[in-house]
């Protein structure tokens, strides 16, 4: 079948082809994450040989996230009107060739202008992916098929964390943005030969065939009370998640005197293992209940959220690195189960033609306040309190998401139910 696969027909691609097309994708994913990463594994050398501080590195974050929103609304809105496989793979192609550059770098100006470039790229790896798995898998599997997407998080921190760490131990950190950019291209290569692209709206049946503008698409979810409520409960779990992926490592290092490859295999590993058992476990529960009752993915999101304080807590002020460890995998677990549900809510609260557009949406005002705000704030209460006091703010703020996640519940049923029968919500 071609890429042009409305005007063929139906559009049902075997389960195993389905598969291999989210591994594909998962694969992709995984680079985004490694390549986004690596930074955070290497900071304290590169403050260390630009002569930087700590709110330095935190405005290193804050430029990524905003380049990112500036080109995120326009990439998806390409990739809504155009072919969504091709503008992952020129984005993944762009975004690893600016992780290169980074390592190329000789001041600080320089590494904010090259990170401005991978977040140019990265800001095209979602949007298209999450439109893709949308038309490749029914709405009663999206949860878990997200989820699985979701495990390149992990992977990719994991990954990076570890490999980055013993790579930066046997040469330098300049090494580590190297091997990490050269893994992009292949995996360009392989998304455009395999994947096919299928119609708008295929698992459901639809036939979506125009593209509504961005402000039509802007419109309709400030007026959805769900999606409203549930930004503020993911911009509550981004601003801490954000925060302990940038500062985690940096914690262990100084708080407990970790080389770089230790506390890059501590955190790297702990991370991967339990925020792929938090995803999987929270996309798996949002298909069973969810499905029966969509208010369920407000609730699990909810309860997961305030669950997960007393273990981030713990994550800051444990008195040994064993403990800290410990407490941070419960944490990253409980706290990594509402990303399905989240994701899941983003594209089934729109029709299919507004599905990229819909999530770079939620990522732009996700990383302004997550990715921008976060690290940012952790770098100016570090130098004033100490890290152990950052990553307490952010512990509170992550779980003041739950009870957003509960307003979020309550319309959702209606909300949803605008968007099978094609109305508006008023």
């Amino acid at each position: 079948m071609s890429d042009n696969a409305t005007n063929e027909g139906a559009f049902e691609p075997k389960p195993t082809y389905s598969a291999f097309v989210l591994g594909v994708l998962l694969l992709a994913y995984i680079l985004n994450f490694v390549d986004r990463q690596v930074l955070a594994l290497v900071q304290d050398d590169v403050k260390l040989e630009f002569g930087i501080t700590d709110s330095d590195l935190g405005w290193l974050a804050t430029a990524f996230a905003a380049f990112y929103t500036i080109a995120g609304l326009p990439i998806a809105r390409l990739a809504d009107v155009w072919s969504r496989k091709g503008v992952l793979a020129v984005c993944l192609t762009a975004w690893s060739a600016m992780t290169v550059v980074s390592g190329a770098t000789t001041s600080y100006l320089q590494m904010v202008v090259a990170r401005f470039g991978v977040a140019v790229g990265e800001a095209g790896g979602t949007p298209p992916s999450h439109s893709l798995i949308s038309d490749y898998f029914p709405p009663e599997r999206r949860a878990t098929a997200l989820a699985i997407y979701g495990w390149g998080i992990f992977f990719g921190t994991g990954f990076g964390f570890v490999f980055g760490g013993m790579i930066v131990e046997a040469f330098d950190w300049r090494t580590a943005f190297y091997a990490a950019g050269a893994l992009g291209i292949p995996v360009a290569l392989l998304l455009m030969a395999t994947v096919k692209e299928p119609p708008h709206g295929s698992s459901e049946g639809r036939t979506d065939t125009a593209a509504p503008s961005i402000g039509d698409i802007l419109r309709r979810l400030t007026r959805t009370p769900s999606f409203v409520t549930l930004m503020l409960a993911a911009l509550c779990q981004a601003f801490l998640g954000y925060t302990v992926l940038t500062w985690g490592v940096s914690f262990l290092r100084r708080t407990f005197e970790m080389s770089p490859a230790e506390a890059g295999f501590q955190f790297g590993v702990t991370a991967a293992i339990a925020g792929a058992i938090g995803i999987t476990l929270g996309g798996f529960l949002a298909d069973r209940f969810a499905t029966k009752d969509a208010r369920w993915y407000g609730w699990l999101s909810a309860i997961s959220s305030a669950a997960a304080l007393p273990f981030a807590l713990g994550f800051a002020w444990a008195p040994s690195p064993v403990a800290s460890i410990a407490s941070f995998a419960i944490f990253y677990l409980l706290n990594n189960v509402y990303v399905s549900s989240l994701w899941t809510l983003v594209q089934n609260l729109v029709p299919p033609r507004m599905r990229a557009t819909a999530s770079a949406t939620q990522l732009a005002i996700l990383n302004i306040v997550g990715m921008g705000g976060g690290p940012l704030v952790a770098g100016y209460v570090s130098e004033a309190y100490g890290l152990r006091v950052a990553l307490t703010v952010a512990a509170l703020v992550g779980a003041s998401a739950a009870a957003f996640f509960i307003l979020c519940a309550r319309t959702l049923p209606r909300d949803l139910a605008n968007v099978l029968s094609g109305e508006e919500t008023p």
